[in-house]
């Protein structure tokens, strides 16, 4: 999928990587994912079913902090879907029933970081594959932003500081207590967010655990102005779908 801006007036927008020899590896797809919330869900069995019957892909999350809320997680590469069968599919029965939670609506694209082994892999297939995996049903999803002092940092202050905070996350990885997912929010979250985090795994408290140890880094503790809310829940229901 080529997007018509890609290149326009040597202006690249295109996910790129750059190869052990120097070149650079661009591809112009990404994938958007969006988290709704609603609340009043009296029958989850009923969600499921008629998500059972369409071909996009989604994550049904048990809210852990209300026992009648839910959390529906949709994906793509055309974002056209989520204003056109997304929202016409949440406009009937049963969705249409339940009360939206706007306060944790989240929208984000993932995005290259520039030393990927296979793009497609990385910005496509991965993130599709975690929140999709049965053993890592437990999910928090929160947006953050952050403080103007971090971009004022030279670029290798920023890399240490992100590498520091980066370890943190690869550890618990390694660990098998869960794995996360980075998406870029820029201009897409109404509070200005700059990223969507989703931390997911086979059990809650490893993940409680990577947010209590984040606090401690350098990032959070002194370029962070905005973090959360944070959305709580256990996947019922995942399917890759077809993506559009």
């Amino acid at each position: 999928m080529t997007h018509p801006f890609a290149t326009t007036e040597g202006l690249d927008i295109s996910e790129q990587r750059r190869t052990a020899d120097g070149q650079i590896v661009r591809l112009d797809r990404r994938l958007f994912m969006q988290l709704y919330a609603f609340g009043a869900c009296t029958n989850t069995a009923d969600l499921i079913a008629s998500l059972q019957e369409q071909p996009f892909g989604s994550v049904l999350y048990a809210d852990a902090n209300d026992p009648f809320g839910v959390a529906l997680l949709t994906f793509t590469e055309d974002p056209n879907f989520f204003v056109t069968d997304l929202r016409a599919y949440l406009q009937l029965p049963p969705f249409a029933a339940l009360q939206p939670k706007p306060e944790y609506t989240m929208l984000g694209r993932t995005y290259a970081l520039g030393h990927e082994d296979n793009l497609e892999h990385a910005l496509i297939t991965r993130p599709r594959n975690k929140v999709c995996d049965p053993a890592m049903p437990w999910a928090i999803w929160y947006p953050l932003r952050r403080a103007g002092s971090f971009e004022q940092l030279s670029a290798q202050e920023q890399r240490t500081i992100l590498m520091e905070h980066g370890g943190i996350g690869h550890a618990y990885g390694r660990a098998g207590y869960g794995t996360d997912i980075r998406l870029a929010c820029h201009g897409l979250d109404k509070h200005d967010n700059d990223f969507v985090v989703g931390l997911l795994g086979p059990e809650l408290y490893p993940l409680s655990s990577i947010v209590q140890r984040m606090r401690k880094t350098k990032q959070t503790s002194l370029h962070l102005e905005q973090l959360g809310p944070f959305f709580i829940g256990k996947a019922i229901w995942q399917n890759q779908g077809t993506l559009t």
